[in-house]
């Protein structure tokens, strides 16, 4: 659990540098926004520091829940929903980050599911922006 503490921690605080020694040298970071996951921790890494620089306003975690589910090559996972509240360009969002830790404890996938398809849509035009400003992905894509 304490992985998970110290991401929510992290997170809250707006911390992105704090989160590195949280990840598996390989996560992978599946957002509602891309069809692909995005992999590798140098690439993770730059999403949350583009979400929490950039995207969120007002972020804060409303729950949480544990137990065990599937991962994407479906093997079982120690697993968390810790369940968000945020402002995105002035509108309230409401979503879910599932988190799945690998068997050194450390986060190995990291999913997001957002609601609704208008906040979607306005965290998928932030990311793009932040991500290519950030040169993580290059202008035009």
């Amino acid at each position: 659990m304490e992985t998970i503490d110290r991401f929510r921690a992290a997170v809250e605080r707006r911390d992105a540098d704090a989160l590195e020694p949280l990840f598996a040298p390989e996560p992978r970071f599946f957002s509602p926004i891309k069809f692909a996951p995005f992999e590798g921790r140098a690439m993770v890494l730059g999403v949350f520091g583009v979400l929490l620089r950039r995207v969120f306003d007002d972020f804060r975690y409303a729950g949480e829940l544990h137990g065990t589910a599937e991962t994407a090559a479906g093997a079982a996972a120690d697993s968390h929903l810790l369940i968000f509240r945020a402002v995105v360009g002035g509108r309230q969002i409401h979503g879910i980050d599932l988190i799945q830790l690998d068997d050194d404890g450390l986060i190995a996938e990291f999913t997001v599911m957002v609601r609704p398809l208008s906040a979607v849509t306005a965290i998928g035009e932030a990311v793009h922006a932040g991500l290519v400003a950030e040169g993580l992905l290059p202008s035009g894509t």
